[in-house]
């Protein structure tokens, strides 16, 4: 059994890595969106938490949680992982506190 959590730990420490270099801080902000309680729920996707427990803790109603989640998954800054019933979510990094969110006008302007 200690093999696995030390495997489970190593490939979580590959999924921020691999994260950090394909994604800035800025773009995981400008895809979770505005709101404190959707930055809260996604730096709780830490493959700890269920989707309602997630969605408790940051204070978002299920359904919102629901779609904010399915939209991080499309946009490959969250991969779900099922374990029975349940599904987890493990984000490719938290974003850092006092991180900002860009206008997409300027996350546009840059990339031209």
């Amino acid at each position: 059994m200690e093999n696995n959590k030390r495997s489970d730990w190593l490939l979580e420490c590959l999924i921020h890595v691999v994260g950090r270099a394909a994604m800035k801080p800025e773009e995981i902000s400008s895809i979770v969106d505005i709101g404190k309680n959707r930055i809260r729920a996604y730096n709780l996707c830490d493959g700890t938490l269920t989707q309602t427990q997630i969605a408790k803790k940051a204070h978002l109603d299920q359904g919102n949680f629901n779609r904010s989640v399915n939209r991080w998954v499309r946009s490959g800054i969250v991969f779900p992982f099922k374990e029975g019933k349940e599904v987890r979510f493990l984000h490719i990094f938290p974003i850092p506190a006092g991180s900002r969110r860009k206008s997409k006008s300027k996350i546009r302007r840059k990339s031209i």
